[in-house]
């Protein structure tokens, strides 16, 4: 019985490594989710995240700016869905509406919880202390696969004194909140120079041995214009900087960026540029980003910012060769729409 599981091991993983080293992406479907300037209600879509829910759709969120393309101000949060795969989605719903704060909410991230199937986005309120005073967490959740979504509630308060990169835990489906990890700036809470380090917006990660990987912007440029990575050997608790790295093969211009592991291998977007926000580039790695395959896929040559990764998570054969890109793009700008791409990781096959 144990050799007959061992070859099943040893064949699944022989099976994974000739299709990992068969990858060679394609775009084979763009979609525009959202042009800003379009809507009455709406200035400027920003700050875009993808998700895939335990049902088998896909969510797509916005910042929906109502007065300026300016991180602070009044916004929406949007919403679409996609519920085969991609190919249509539904007209936008917003979920959140801070009124008319002058320092109005900030999206997060978005959690899938694949034990009760709830669907968790997180964002902030008053982040940037713009006529506030005190910043607050945020979260939403959806029990229905994204139909429906709770009243906001509070999960964190802006206790923390200082800047840098804080996780925030939860071990019970969400219903509580403490703080885990964190990797403060230098210099801690103060005002902040070229060079400076200054780990700012980041990608957590679980690795399929355990560890979770944690890509982060490296906001002043510290020692290089590429990404840092941190990693944590406890689930999150701490992020020991010895374990801290600069990735120069990633450079980046200092912007959100998405990473993503599936079937082992580790996906990453982001503009690769180290001066502008241009060059949507998806990445990937055979060694958990220990380093990259040579070959990228370039999405988007002209103007583009922030990005998110997604796959689902379905038994369906086709949904392992495909992942899921939404990002900002432009022409002259960055933040003129959020498109979202389809790839195929075997698009020769």
């Amino acid at each position: 019985m144990c050799r007959s599981l061992f070859w099943i091991f040893l064949l699944s993983l022989l099976c994974s490594f000739a299709r990992n080293n068969k990858i060679r992406p394609a775009v084979v479907d763009e979609q525009l989710l959202w042009v800003s300037g379009q809507a009455g209600e709406v200035n400027t879509y920003r700050i875009p995240l993808l998700t895939f829910t335990p049902r088998g759709s896909l969510l797509a969120f916005a910042e929906a700016r109502k007065m300026s393309f300016k991180d602070t101000g009044a916004k929406f949060i949007a919403l679409k869905r996609s519920t085969d795969r991609g190919a249509t989605w539904s007209p936008t719903s917003f979920i959140v509406d801070d009124g008319s704060m002058a320092d109005g909410l900030n999206l997060g991230s978005v959690l899938v919880d694949e034990e009760n199937g709830s669907v968790i986005l997180i964002y902030t309120v008053c982040f940037h202390h713009y006529h506030c005073k005190r910043s607050n967490t945020m979260m939403i959740e959806s029990l229905d696969d994204g139909y429906t979504w709770s009243a906001p509630l509070v999960c964190g308060h802006g206790t923390v004194a200082g800047d840098g990169v804080f996780c925030i835990l939860s071990d019970d489906h969400g219903e509580t909140w403490r703080y885990g990890a964190e990797l403060k700036s230098i210099p801690y809470d103060q005002p902040k120079k070229d060079l400076d380090f200054d780990p700012d917006e980041c990608q957590p990660v679980e690795l399929n041995d355990g560890r979770i990987m944690v890509n982060i912007r490296n906001n002043k440029n510290y020692h290089c214009h590429c990404r840092m990575v941190a990693c944590s050997l406890d689930g999150g608790e701490s992020l020991p900087v010895e374990k801290l790295v600069f990735d120069h093969t990633l450079e980046d211009p200092a912007v959100a960026a998405s990473a993503l592991e599936k079937d082992g291998v580790l996906f990453f977007s982001n503009p690769a540029s180290q001066q502008s926000r241009v060059n949507l580039t998806l990445r990937w790695s055979l060694n958990h980003g220990k380093s990259w395959v040579k070959n990228t896929l370039k999405i988007w040559p002209g103007p583009s910012g922030y990005s998110c990764l997604a796959s689902l998570k379905m038994n369906k054969t086709e949904d392992n060769r495909y992942i899921y890109v939404i990002f900002e793009k432009g022409n002259r700008e960055y933040y003129e729409s959020i498109a979202l791409v389809k790839v195929d990781l075997y698009s020769d096959q």
